[in-house]
């Protein structure tokens, strides 16, 4: 258990801000930050971040929350998990009890994953550094391929013994289940036999951004014709392959600092280039590039430069990554080392001077790259010279932007030859074709639409639902902020008209909503809303200290996204940069006492109206039953709701 002091700690340090922009890169909107969803693929910004309230919200899947939130939805996280995360990130020590076995064996099947892999890197690592065998095999390894002491430690290398079950033994030792082991693929379980995965290989732990061990990569040693060189972990629940990029936990912040990603082949050449001093560079394991791990660079920046070896086979196949990247909307470089090199060997043998100097230098623009490599095979052949420019033309067709087509067109058409009106035809052969089959799509969807539509019935604007909402909103934004307020009386005139008389008063805006609802007996009609009504006066009332990230860290994940959406609400107009398009929003100049005023008003004007509607239907229904003082009742409220309005319109 973690201490009650140590949590609130955690959650007075902790800014939201800069907690997800460790995972998502955020720009400056206003008084906020703005990103592209991490939930969602989307190509323009929908995730809204808002520092002054320190609460996030995504509008493209309605999720939101705090710091902690983001965690536990981005990361999977506990709230205990997410919380030592936060403490870690921000030095803070927690008071806290060591797991029992028995609480081990009582987590969940996802968290009792993580803390077998978790087990497993630590295990490793002890292998490495205090055993003969992963000193004299597995360190020997590492150090001549030139790591430093402080690079294995920051990269978690470790080691496997190579014994059938070592691994295994111990972890069922410790206290940790058979069944996640085989689920992690740590070790293979077949009928009453079991056996370590990683037998005999130096390990590379994979990680998640937030730095949990996901799986494993593993290095055999020996020479063995039947055993893979490199064996991965096997999917699992925590573990997808496709999804995942080696290195992200230490080049994160790098990548967003430089808006820029290398991308590589193997662990060796991320944990080279990081140690030279370029510490950017992910990995997508040797694996085809995916669209899942382009997404994850995505988040970080819009820039990718992908490092090729001399193998010339080895880059064709990797052309069509570029075109995964494209349709991205991102920029893409490729970079290719002399025959017979790689980024790893690269990188040893040349300083971060010379390094940074030689990729500024040989980087090319996707379009130079592939037009050279493709036209070397084509140049004397006509027929496969003319497959090289569609193929070309191809990969420009699924770039978004339509400034960068047209450049892209014309930078082809110099390097191949070839005159422009000929690219662009043949680029606009391909996009009629696709346009042709969205189009197709998009009539049978409208089809579709048009059976149901008229099932459909018109949804009415929920007023109630919105003025509720909006005391909500005012209660956690200004709740415990003293204002002038300007009561209505209701009097009755030397002529017996009903009359509203103004009378000034000083109070907290949650006494003066209270105390207004209460008189005029005004309850919530959307249960969540009253619920969370009562629960922020509550809180109002017991302390003057009312903290909105602390408050929202007290209630469940469903309220707090509630919370999000209302507070968020507003700054929605930003993810649309209407200031570039010369759209300037006013800002807000109501005052609270003002704001408050007419949302109550509103309110009662709202109800009453509902009041009249109601006894109007009971005159219809009961003719011969209606009597004089109904009659007067409906007056009465009539007069009242038109003295409202008055009021309102002078507000307003």
């Amino acid at each position: 258990m973690i201490a009650a002091s140590s949590i609130d700690q955690v959650f007075e340090t902790a800014r939201v801000e800069e907690v997800i922009g460790d995972f998502v890169q955020l720009k400056k909107a206003g008084s906020n930050f703005k990103g592209l969803s991490p939930f969602s693929d989307e190509r323009s910004p929908s995730f809204m971040v808002s520092p002054v309230k320190q609460i996030w919200k995504d509008f493209s899947t309605g999720k939101g929350g705090t710091a902690v939130s983001f965690l536990m939805e981005h990361e999977h996280f506990t709230y205990p998990e997410a919380i030592r995360y936060l403490a870690k990130k921000y030095n803070i020590e927690l008071e806290e009890t060591e797991q029992s076995n028995e609480q081990k064996e009582a987590a969940n099947e996802r968290e009792s994953m993580y803390l077998v892999s978790e087990f497993a890197n630590k295990y490793f690592q002890k292998i490495l550094h205090k055993t003969d065998q992963g000193k004299s095999i597995g360190l020997s390894y590492f150090k001549e391929r030139g790591f430093t002491d402080e690079t294995i430690k920051k990269f978690d290398l470790g080691y496997s013994l190579n014994e059938w079950q070592a691994f295994t033994d111990e972890a069922l030792k410790q206290g940790y289940q058979l069944g996640f082991l085989s689920k992690t693929g740590l070790t293979i379980v077949k009928e009453d036999k079991r056996f370590d995965r990683f037998k005999g290989r130096v390990m590379f732990p994979i990680k998640s951004m937030s730095g949990r061990v996901l799986g494993f990569g593993g290095r055999i040693l020996i020479a063995d014709k039947k055993a893979a060189k490199y064996l991965n972990s096997p999917e699992s629940e925590l573990y997808h392959k496709s999804k995942v990029l080696y290195g992200i936990y230490n080049a994160k912040q790098s990548i967003a600092k430089e808006d820029n990603c290398y991308l590589v082949e193997g662990y060796t050449d991320v944990i080279q280039f990081h140690q030279t001093g370029i510490k950017n560079v992910v990995s997508s394991s040797g694996t085809a590039l995916t669209s899942d791990q382009i997404r994850l660079i995505n988040r970080l920046t819009k820039n990718i430069t992908v490092l090729f070896d001399g193998d010339a086979a080895g880059m064709r196949a990797s052309l069509r990554g570029i075109d995964l990247i494209l349709e991205q909307g991102m920029n893409v470089k490729v970079c290719t080392f002399p025959e017979g090199e790689d980024p790893d060997s690269f990188a040893k043998q040349n300083t971060l001077e010379e390094l940074t100097v030689y990729l500024e230098e040989n980087a090319k623009d996707f379009i130079q790259f592939k037009a050279s490599v493709l036209y070397e095979d084509s140049k004397n052949d006509p027929i496969k010279k003319a497959e090289t420019i569609r193929d070309i033309v191809n990969s420009i067709s699924k770039i978004p932007d339509t400034i960068k087509k047209e450049i892209y067109i014309q930078e082809c058409a110099r390097i191949m030859d070839i005159s422009e009106q000929v690219l662009f035809s043949t680029l606009a052969q391909i996009n009629k074709k696709e346009i042709q089959e969205e189009h197709k799509k998009f009539k049978n969807e409208q089809k579709s639409f048009e059976v149901i539509k008229h099932e459909q019935p018109v949804k009415k604007v929920d007023v109630q639902y919105i003025l509720e909402r909006k005391i909500i909103e005012i209660l956690l934004l200004y709740g415990n902020k003293i204002q002038d307020f300007e009561d209505l009386v209701l009097k009755e005139s030397a002529s017996g008209e009903l009359i509203l008389e103004p009378v000034i008063h000083k109070a907290k805006v949650f006494e003066k909503i209270y105390l207004d609802l209460q008189d005029d007996e005004m309850e919530f009609s959307n249960p969540q809303f009253k619920d969370l009504y009562y629960t922020i006066i509550d809180k109002l009332n017991q302390s003057s200290e009312f903290e909105l990230k602390n408050f929202i860290n007290t209630v469940d994940a469903n309220t707090a996204n509630e919370i999000t959406t209302i507070l968020m609400e507003d700054e929605r107009y930003a993810l649309d940069d209407w200031h570039r398009m010369n759209i300037f929003p006013k800002e807000k100049t109501q005052s609270i006492a003002q704001l408050v005023s007419e949302t109550i008003l509103s309110l009662r004007c709202f109800l009453i109206e509902q009041k009249v509607i109601e006894f109007k239907q009971k005159t219809l229904e009961h003719k011969s039953e209606i009597n004089k003082s109904v009659l007067e009742e409906v007056k009465d409220y009539s007069s009242l709701k038109m003295l409202l309005s008055r009021k309102l319109s002078r507000v307003l």
